[in-house]
């Protein structure tokens, strides 16, 4: 085992899009578990959209940020909740090995032929912020249409996959280059999809989806949104996940759209927090691993090799440089 520890740390707050000069790699001793934790090496780490938002204020300066990861346990000073050798779900990501508590990790149910990785993208949170959205605050109903924005990313590719499995219609995505767009129609089943960058939002949206849409999963805000208001059909609903489009631009001009819309089509917009949403893992495991298994279910992974790109991997994702979910691997041999 080796006897450094590395942590990333925020040193300065971003305006606008953060760079490789906003973190330092910190070098420790690996630490030893006190009485009751256990020390696990991580595996696999998670770079989200939402870590952009805590850099504003959230992520503490100078000290090890916080982060989805898998890692094994390998030294336990409480052998029956934390067993040497098992591999469990945690947010203390962001560094190569941390100190847990039970109550601070998930023991993952191991299904033979599912990678590891699908624990942090179509399993983990990415794959349970799409299907709640889906299953919970759209109520997706069998054969409705829906919009999707940045649906080459990670929770647009499950979102996409999830409501085909669930028997939606016509499946509409944006996406940011045109070898995305390929992407979404040829391998993730999307019915259509665009590039936003070549025209309005709205003129892009109405070729697409002539007849409108009933179902809106938004994870860009902006424009998107206020193409999408204009596009649904009565009694539509807007998921609201993320604003990603405005995490680097605080400045953006506001979402312009009818507002006469949200009551004469009698629409409902509603925003969540999948960590509010928790107890539906064990559905969502049922739902998909059956699928994984069969082939119907595929992931859609940009995978990165080696801790030390982890900001890399991070600044990638910003850029829109993935295609499905984008994670950190320890090293090729997992």
């Amino acid at each position: 085992m080796t006897s450094t520890a590395l942590t990333v740390q925020q040193t300065t707050r971003p305006t606008g899009f953060p760079t490789p000069d906003h973190f330092r790699f910190a070098e420790s001793p690996v630490p030893e578990p006190a009485p009751g934790t256990a020390l696990v090496e991580n595996l696999y780490w998670s770079v989200d959209p939402y870590h952009r938002e805590m850099m504003d204020g959230d992520f503490e300066l100078n000290s090890p940020l916080e982060g989805r990861s898998l890692g094994r346990i390998i030294a336990t000073r409480d052998p029956v909740a934390l067993p040497e050798g098992e591999i469990v779900f945690h947010r203390q990501g962001w560094r190569t090995h941390a100190v847990v508590r039970p109550e601070e990790v998930r023991r993952l149910p191991r299904y033979e032929g599912v990678p590891l990785s699908a624990y942090l993208s179509l399993l983990g949170g990415t794959g349970l912020t799409a299907y709640v959205g889906l299953t919970r605050i759209a109520r997706l109903r069998e054969g409705e249409d829906l919009f999707v924005s940045a649906a080459a990313g990670g929770v647009g590719t499950a979102t996409g996959r999830f409501a085909r499995l669930l028997g939606a219609g016509r499946l509409i995505g944006s996406a940011g280059t045109a070898e995305k767009v390929r992407y979404l129609t040829r391998q993730v089943g999307y019915d259509a999809a665009f590039d936003y960058h070549d025209g309005p939002v709205a003129d892009l949206l109405a070729k697409a989806a002539p007849t409108g849409v009933d179902v809106f999963v938004d994870n860009v805000g902006g424009e998107h949104l206020g193409a999408a208001i204009g596009a649904l059909r009565e009694r539509g609903r807007v998921v609201r996940i993320g604003t990603v489009g405005q995490y680097n631009t605080p400045d953006a001009p506001p979402v312009v759209f009818n507002h006469a819309d949200m009551v004469e089509k009698s629409l409902r917009m509603e925003g969540f927090l999948v960590r509010d949403h928790l107890d539906v893992q064990e559905e969502l495991y049922e739902f998909a691993v059956p699928h994984l298994l069969s082939g119907a279910l595929a992931l859609d992974e940009t995978v990165v090799d080696g801790f030390e790109r982890i900001v890399e991997a991070f600044l990638l994702m910003l850029r829109g440089g993935n295609t499905g979910k984008i994670l950190v691997r320890r090293s090729p041999n997992l």
